[in-house]
């Protein structure tokens, strides 16, 4: 029951500001129509609620099993078995999240269809899936990370002058959604089982960076796709 009460507070914690701010705007500048701000008011209830239920299945199922299978997977002694399964369950996260489906629908209409849905979440998904299994091959060869993100970010700067303009915002924010509410939690906790089992002396840190990894991910792909389609 503490655990449900300190999420709830956590959620509520997180919703008042915008609730304060926007009820502010209403009464002293924008007066919407008052159905649309009853609405409104009932969406904060909704999104109160479902934050809750979104944390809490975070904490009791998405956190654990993402130790647990990064802990079980070194102990079968194959760094294949490691760095594949890190793609697999990178790419199917990343197909899962929220936040690359609401970029991929607003691509897709600005565009017309130029750039469809499908393939732009599958460029998403396939740049994270890449880029986890990058870092579960880093934990286990014990590569410094700078190494990766000066290659990365170079790269990254290096297609950006290739691409067409217009793929440029779209790829950075295909960096950013990816950094959303269901991709993180589960590879931070992939990345802290393996490490906590391959990391040695570096377990405190090895098992983090794989933000800056996945973040970088799609950028990359969704550059590549454009320099293809240029």
């Amino acid at each position: 029951m503490q655990r449900i009460k300190d999420t709830l507070l956590e959620a509520v914690y997180a919703v008042i500001p915008i609730t304060a701010v926007i009820i502010v705007l209403q009464f002293a500048l924008v007066r919407l129509p008052v159905e649309v701000f009853l609405q409104f008011l009932a969406g904060v209830v909704m999104v109160g609620v479902g934050l809750t239920l979104f944390l809490l299945g975070v904490q009791l199922g998405l956190l654990p099993m993402g130790e647990y299978i990064g802990a079980a997977l070194p102990k079968t002694g194959k760094a294949w078995v490691v760095v594949f399964f890190g793609f697999l369950l990178g790419f199917i996260v990343t197909l899962a999240e929220p936040n690359v489906r609401i970029l991929a629908d607003q691509v897709d209409i600005v565009s017309a269809g130029a750039i469809s849905k499908n393939l732009l979440i599958y460029t998403i998904a396939f740049g994270v899936a890449i880029f986890v299994a990058l870092a579960m091959l880093r934990i286990i060869l014990g590569i410094p990370i700078i190494y990766i993100l000066i290659l990365s970010y170079g790269a990254i700067f290096l297609l950006s002058a290739l691409a067409p303009p217009h793929f440029l915002p779209v790829s950075f924010d295909a960096g950013g959604v990816t950094t959303g509410p269901l991709l993180i939690p589960f590879v931070l906790a992939l990345g802290v089982g393996v490490a906590s089992v391959l990391g040695g002396k570096s377990a405190s840190t090895d098992g983090f960076g794989l933000v800056a990894l996945a973040f970088a991910g799609p950028i990359l792909a969704v550059l590549l796709l454009g320099v293809i389609y240029g």
